[in-house]
């Protein structure tokens, strides 16, 4: 027992050496700097990128494209003057492929630093540690700090996945008494699991620690700090034959300010609170809704919808705060995202200016509710899709909708149908479904959005006259 609990001891300590995710540093994965081959190499004009669908790496967010790895090569291809190709790979071991028939340049995308991968993946960028940790609630006096607490607790993982694997080592190691419980549904995912600790569902999890930081934006209530493995390095790739191009990309890192860079984007992507704020109670019995009731009404007339709905909506993305910016960006009492506000002639310097935000965001719902009409013909039911799309973008709808009517749901009823299908866009088998365009989407929050904005229009149609 003394020599069990020295090895576990050691791998606490190993790993507590290593970040769960962590900028460029001095690892087994060696800089080069080496300035005389990466300039006898000129740049191409187009970078080919391969990446995939994920909610770290990339995907598209109110019709915007985002995520850490695509910001952050976007920003280097910009600086160093080349434009990117984008090519979504469907999976990890396709993208190694097209990097080593030349189809693309570089792999902006976490490749695991293995020998599996050596002679056709040169780790370059960022470098990355992830672990498995355990996810609990986050507790004073109770949290689980050592894996021998284990014995005797109750686990909850994926049937089948790493995780359980992980565990049964571990069991095995501890000498048994772990109370492991493989969870086989559907369209469950990993983040449900999450999800279910966070409401007290279950009392305990396991999953990698980048998924782990993610969801913690979304669960301020869990602790995650409880690492269950030694940290797999993943990084950047090149073709070995393009070495040039590595000591390029990462001379590009090693300087000052893309230093910061990294940085601002890891504190977007992996520690700014993503979840719903606590909903602000508003007393609906003194006859009105918000201090903008007056600009609710005007601009919701000139389209012919309920002013109590477009206020609902107000409520629930801002809590009629004109000051709230979103970790994506998004600004104003409608929280109406950059891109989307250039593109309805709404500047950075009136995107909070009270009307001109409601005025915008009245045009874009117009518009959702025109292009969901071909899908949807009864207006009532269209109000939720509409409300949906407002939240999530209209791309990952028309995805569900797609999806909804190959799995057998109704494509036209949200509660139930699409609204489920939202939810499968989380799962890679669904994502990455012929059928399905736009890639991962986290439908969990849309679909909590416009169970918010229906109640609260419940409500106002009761109390606040038309």
């Amino acid at each position: 027992m003394r020599g069990l609990r020295f090895l576990l001891l050691s791998i606490t300590a190993a790993v507590a050496l290593c970040c769960c995710i962590s900028g460029c540093g001095d690892t087994d994965k060696k800089k080069s700097g080496n300035d005389t081959v990466a300039r006898s190499h000129p740049l191409p004009d187009t970078l080919k990128v391969a990446t995939l669908y994920s909610p770290t790496s990339y995907f598209i967010y109110r019709e915007e494209k985002m995520g850490y790895d695509y910001n952050l090569v976007t920003r280097l291809a910009a600086d160093k003057g080349m434009a990117v190709d984008l090519i979504v790979a469907p999976n990890l071991s396709a993208m190694i492929e097209m990097l080593d028939s030349g189809d693309v340049d570089l792999i902006a995308y976490e490749v695991p630093v293995i020998a599996e991968y050596r002679s056709k993946a040169l780790a370059c960028g960022p470098e990355n540690f992830t672990s498995q940790v355990l996810v609990q609630p986050r507790s004073d006096s109770l949290t689980i700090t050592d894996v021998t607490q284990l014995v005797g607790r109750d686990v909850y993982v994926e049937k089948n996945s790493k995780y359980q694997l992980r565990l049964q080592n571990l069991n095995e190691e501890l000498g048994g008494g772990i109370k492991i419980h493989p969870i086989d549904r559907d369209t469950f995912i990993t983040e449900d699991l999450i999800d279910m600790v966070s409401s007290g569902e279950i009392p305990l999890t396991v999953v990698d620690s980048d998924i782990a930081r993610i969801n913690k934006t979304y669960y301020r209530n869990l602790d995650i700090t409880l690492r269950l493995s030694f940290p797999q390095q993943s990084s950047w790739a090149v073709a070995p034959r393009n070495k040039w191009l590595a000591d390029s990309i990462d001379q590009w890192f090693e300087q000052e300010n893309h230093r910061r860079t990294q940085a601002e984007l890891l504190k977007r992507y992996f520690e700014l609170s993503k979840g719903e704020s606590s909903m602000i109670s508003i007393d609906l019995s003194k006859g009105y809704i918000s201090p903008y009731d007056n600009l609710f009404k005007k601009h919701a007339k000139a389209i012919g919808i309920d002013w109590r709905l477009l206020a609902s909506q107000g409520y629930a993305e801002s809590h009629f705060d004109t000051t709230v910016v979103s970790w994506a960006g998004a600004r104003g009492i409608m929280q109406i995202m950059p891109g989307t506000a250039r593109a309805y002639g709404l500047g950075p310097d009136r995107i909070t200016n009270p009307e001109a935000n409601i005025s915008a965001a009245v045009r874009i719902i117009a518009d959702l509710d025109k292009s969901l009409s071909k899908y949807v013909s009864d207006p009532e039911e269209r109000q939720k899709f509409v409300v949906a799309a407002y939240n999530s973008g209209l791309a990952h709808i028309y995805d569900a909708i797609a999806l909804a009517k190959k799995y057998g749901k109704n494509p036209a009823v949200w509660s139930g149908n699409v609204e489920e299908a939202l939810m499968m866009k989380s799962k890679p088998e669904y994502y990455n479904d012929e059928v399905c365009k736009y890639g991962y989407f986290r439908g969990r929050q849309t679909r909590e959005y416009v169970i918010k904005v229906m109640d609260f229009y419940s409500k106002a149609r009761r109390q606040i006259p038309a």
